[in-house]
């Protein structure tokens, strides 16, 4: 353990995370990948950790602060430079920051010396402490308690970026944690619950995690005591996969919460939740929620629910009218039986003599099942002998669920029908990698099975699911904790079309009729309103646009400029003049996405002017002398664009597109040769040149 004295002067409060930028950047490189992936560490960016330190509230005249897994301490130098920079400023300010890594803790020290100095020139006394050593460890042994070990310390804010790892059943850490009375299945969850530990009561806790714990049987323990012990007062989601961390090939879902550690614990009356593609937007949504909507009251399991939007509430509210659970229709889920490696000797490549189907994902064609798959790699029968009875079920109507979907699927849940009149067997096997819908081991009635298959492949449900669902896996438990609708509702959505694969827009349209007429018609429609924001996204990926504009706000910007609400088709898209805040106006009173008001500037910079640049649209094609900053401003589709985009989803629209492309080219081809044409060249030495691009 290090401790280091205040400095006398040094840098402010921006030079602080400037130099503690290059700390990270070097030590980012120097790292052992093999070693970082066992300890599970992505060092914050500093974009995140100036966000994740604004969170705090940190009131007191004396504050002490606890950094575990400090790195080289990017979150203790945005805290320290939030705090400073603030017009009340705490009297004093303790550090300890826990890492694990020497290589990383001779850079913290050099990050505490700088943060003493910016609190020395803002007049807040400051002292540190390093703990270099294993982080479990010392807490469990302070938990102990006993003669020699060290003296338990307590703390006002924690401010965590764990270490992300999973933790085996049998090993060291797990059988500490244990010790005492700690269930966790990944190194962060353990961080997050020693930290709440020693907190005080009314003590804060900021995060970023990635946001698998929010459901599955696997945190459930975490959450439990989560919940029991602190009060949720913020969430943030980053809508995008890879740009919380984008240096660090991170493809987690990652979430950013503020708790405060209460009495009771519970959480308040009201919890804000917002969400972002990077925490440097601007366009930002931002909601005030009850803690209901976040964590049902009634839901045994507490899964966590981000409900960033008013369309997300209406998606939320549609599926939880249905009342009943799979118990109340005679159902179970299941994962299916048939692990392929223990059972190697039985697979067979091809249907036999003695083999009864073995179903895979694979399988999975037009939300039925296609057996034999003779494209597949995957055998397609298993061996019917003694030792796999136990893995066969009777022939029936199965309606089977992909356990994982790729990260790039549109869809996070896919359902499949499995028919017995197209896959003609007395017995059938499901691979594990398939959720199977079942009824007392048996098959389902066939209206029944198909009705609930068409609601499983709803935009309603996967738009509901990805609330509170951060990963690509679907749990047999996440399924078991849907709402679903009776029995007979899910017959008559079955009673259609029984023989004709349905098409998704004709799924939506049909639960709409059959599942939602009684919604609130002065809403936005929900299953209309995330398809059509899921067809302009596909439109801007399309048009090749630059992956900063194949975005939502970009998608809303597109649906605005061509006057299209929910339910009206593309090919009556129209081309209204627009400025930007009647288009935000629009994006809320139809799609329910609520943007702060000073984010009318990101939408201009960031969207319609590459738009503009695009050729896609028209900026004062009333008046083309208008002062960029004029607030008179206003946008029109471009006439090509507009007879383009008219014809999309129709037999037209591939050869329209690739016609209109040739035309105008991509934004994305012409800002890479602008980028080519103004690369500049040093010259090192004789034969070897550089080509540097401008930034910053």
């Amino acid at each position: 353990m290090d401790r280091l004295a205040v400095a006398a002067a040094g840098p402010g409060a921006g030079d602080l995370l400037e130099r503690t930028e290059v700390l990270r950047l070097d030590a980012s490189r120097r790292l052992d990948p093999d070693r970082r992936g066992e300890l599970g560490q992505f060092l914050t960016p500093p974009a995140v950790a100036r966000f994740m330190a604004s969170m705090f509230e940190a009131r007191g005249g004396s504050l002490r602060l606890l950094d575990p897994g400090a790195g080289v301490g990017s979150l203790t130098a945005a805290f320290v430079a939030e705090i400073c920079a603030r017009a009340k400023r705490p009297a004093a300010l303790s550090v300890t920051a826990a890492e694990i890594d020497p290589l990383l803790a001779d850079s913290l020290a050099g990050t505490l010396e700088r943060c003493a100095s910016v609190c020395h020139d803002s007049g807040v006394a400051f002292r540190a402490e390093i703990d270099v050593g294993d982080f479990i460890e010392r807490a469990v042994a302070e938990a102990r308690g006993g003669l020699f070990a060290p003296q338990a310390r307590r703390y006002d804010c924690a401010i965590l970026n764990p270490p992300y790892h999973k933790i085996r059943g049998d090993s060291r850490h797990r059988a500490l944690l244990r010790s005492v009375g700690i269930e966790a299945t990944n190194l962060y969850t353990a961080f997050l619950e020693i930290a709440i530990r020693l907190l005080e009561p009314g003590g804060e806790l900021v995060a970023i995690t990635p946001r698998s714990f929010c459901n599955g049987p696997y945190f459930r323990p975490f959450r439990a005591s989560l919940l029991d012990q602190t009060s949720l007062r913020r969430l943030h989601v980053f809508e995008s996969r890879d740009r919380a961390f984008a240096g660090d090939d991170v493809l987690q879902e990652n979430v950013i919460f503020h708790a405060v550690k209460a009495a009771a614990g519970g959480s308040p009356g009201a919890v804000t939740v917002s969400s972002s593609a990077t925490p440097t937007d601007a366009d930002m949504t931002v909601r005030e929620v009850p803690a209901a909507e976040v964590v049902r009251p009634d839901d045994p399991d507490r899964f966590i629910h981000l409900v960033a939007s008013d369309l997300d509430r209406q998606v939320a509210e549609r599926i939880r009218a249905f009342g009943a659970r799979l118990g109340d229709l005679g159902l179970s889920v299941s994962t299916g039986r048939v692990v392929d490696f223990r059972s190697a000797e039985f697979l067979r490549a091809h249907a036999g003599p003695g083999t009864a189907p073995l179903i895979y994902p694979g399988h999975f064609t037009g939300g039925f099942v296609r057996w034999p798959n003779r494209d597949g790699k995957k055998p397609d029968a298993l061996l019917v002998a003694p030792a796999t009875d136990p893995l066969l079920l009777p022939a029936g109507t199965y309606v089977l669920i992909k356990r994982f979907s790729a990260k790039e699927e549109p869809r996070r849940v896919v359902a499949a029908l499995y028919d017995p009149e197209r896959v003609r067997a007395p017995r059938v096997a499901f691979e594990n990698h398939l959720n199977v819908y079942h009824c007392n081991g048996a098959g389902l009635p066939a209206a029944l099975a198909r009705g609930l298959a068409r609601f499983l492949n709803s935009s309603l449900l996967d738009a509901y699911f990805r609330q509170w669902s951060g990963h690509t896996q679907v749990n047999a438990t996440d399924l078991r904790s849907l709402p679903y609708p009776t029995r007979a509702q899910l017959e008559r959505l079955g009673s259609h079309a029984p023989d004709r694969t349905l098409t998704e827009d004709e799924i939506d349209a049909l639960v709409e009729k059959e599942l939602l007429s009684v919604a609130d018609k002065t809403a936005p429609n929900p299953i209309r309103a995330t398809k059509k924001i899921e067809e302009a996204l596909d439109i801007l990926r399309a048009l090749d646009l630059p992956r900063e504009q194949q975005n939502e706000r970009s998608a809303l910007a597109l649906l605005a400029l061509l006057d299209l609400e929910p339910g009206t088709p593309w090919s009556k898209a129209t081309a209204p003049l627009w400025g930007i805040t009647p288009m935000m106006s629009f994006f809320a009173r139809h799609y329910g996405k609520t943007y702060a008001p000073n984010t009318r500037e990101t939408v201009r910079r960031f969207t319609v002017h590459q738009f503009v640049q695009a050729g896609l649209v028209l900026a004062n094609p009333d008046e083309p002398g208008r002062p960029v900053n004029s607030p008179d401003n206003v946008y029109q589709i471009a006439p090509g664009a507009l007879e383009l985009l008219r014809s999309y989803k129709s037999a037209a629209w591939e050869k329209n597109l690739a016609a209109y492309l040739v035309s105008v080219g991509s934004l994305k081809e012409r800002w890479a040769r602008a980028r080519i044409m103004e690369r500049i060249p040093v010259t090192l030495a004789p034969g070897h040149t550089l080509e540097l691009s401008p930034g910053g």
